[in-house]
């Protein structure tokens, strides 16, 4: 008798084990969390679900992934500020826009006519000219930049053919808020003007305006053919959009899972780059092909680099970054 309440007392004691072993593993798998604007068929919710992939490639151990798509977190800038705090956002696509406050040189990853070509631009984003940026807003921000995405160029749309800076010269152009965008507009011969992003399309109409500049999806999802139908092949400016983790939920993670995510962040971000810049192309050959826009050759670009370098050259040194603007400029 003793020996049979022994032998329920011992399987009592073994399941009880099992089950605190099956709780102890289960609590072991990590969630991480990302958050996009858009939905799932965006180019960067494709460059997140890219990285997750590779993450569980490069990990080789049970992983939970969960994505807040249609901004249901809020918009980039919340990301960022999450990320920052080490809570509800652990990745994320953030504009260097909203990385200012911690860091000035931040937004020059995205400044106009940085960039010469898509060929220029994927050069600098394989090299590590980027790196010091990317490190002070590591340490001010504690969010680290694993990847580059992007890959937006952006034309000036307008309501006439312009093929030449003289053509365009006076012509009143709506610019981004940044003082940059309004000083290397200015510099090559046009008559920036700041106007809220969808007033655009009314100014435009109602001759307040006669142009902006755009990427083609937002060409496309503004409408901005219908009051502005040539497109401008300028090619001034190319996004640039950091694949960004937080560093507060990095410093957390085993040894293994930060070299995956090191490495899936830096193929993701090309990727990404990858993706858009072939979808921006089709865009506009669609948008084309139907009849709503028509692309206009651009015969001064290299001019108008030249007479946009002593800006841009100006204002790398005054938000300390003049170092970087140089390898930028000698790389070929």
């Amino acid at each position: 008798m003793k020996n049979f309440a022994f032998g329920i007392k011992r399987r009592a004691a073994l399941a009880l084990a099992a089950l605190t072993f099956s709780f102890t593993a289960s609590a072991q798998v990590i969630t991480l969390h990302g958050a996009s604007q858009f939905n799932e068929d965006h180019a960067f919710t494709k460059t997140m679900a890219k990285f997750e992939e590779l993450v569980k490639k490069y990990y080789g151990k049970p992983i939970n992934f969960v994505m807040h798509n249609n901004s249901s977190l809020g918009l980039e800038k919340d990301y960022f500020a999450y990320m920052n705090q080490g809570k509800a956002v652990d990745f994320a696509v953030v504009s260097p826009a909203h990385m200012s406050t911690f860091s000035r040189a931040a937004p020059f990853i995205d400044a106009p006519f940085l960039f010469r070509d898509l060929d220029h631009w994927n050069k600098v984003l394989n090299s590590d000219v980027l790196n010091p940026i990317a490190d002070e807003i590591a340490q001010k921000a504690e969010v680290m930049l694993i990847g580059y995405a992007g890959g937006g160029t952006r034309n000036i749309f307008v309501n006439k053919p312009m093929r030449n800076l003289t053509e365009m010269r006076g012509m009143k152009v709506r610019v981004q808020g940044a003082p940059i965008w309004s000083k290397t507009f200015a510099a090559i011969g046009l008559s920036p003007t700041v106007i809220a992003y969808n007033e655009v399309y009314n100014a435009i109409q109602n001759g307040v305006i006669a142009a902006g500049e755009n990427e083609a999806a937002g060409v496309e999802q503004m409408k901005f053919f219908e009051v502005a139908p040539n497109l401008s092949m300028t090619q001034h400016a190319i996004t640039v959009r950091p694949l960004c983790f937080s560093k507060k939920t990095f410093d957390k993670l085993p040894a293994d899972l930060k070299a995956a995510i090191v490495k899936a962040g830096k193929e993701a971000g090309a990727y990404g780059r990858e993706l858009e810049s072939s979808q921006d192309t089709a865009k506009l050959e669609a948008l084309e092909k139907a009849g709503k826009l028509k692309r206009i050759a651009f015969t001064d670009r290299a001019r108008m680099q030249q007479l946009v370098d002593p800006i841009m050259a100006a204002y790398a040194k005054e938000i300390g970054a003049d170092a970087i603007h140089a390898k930028i400029m000698a790389i070929k």
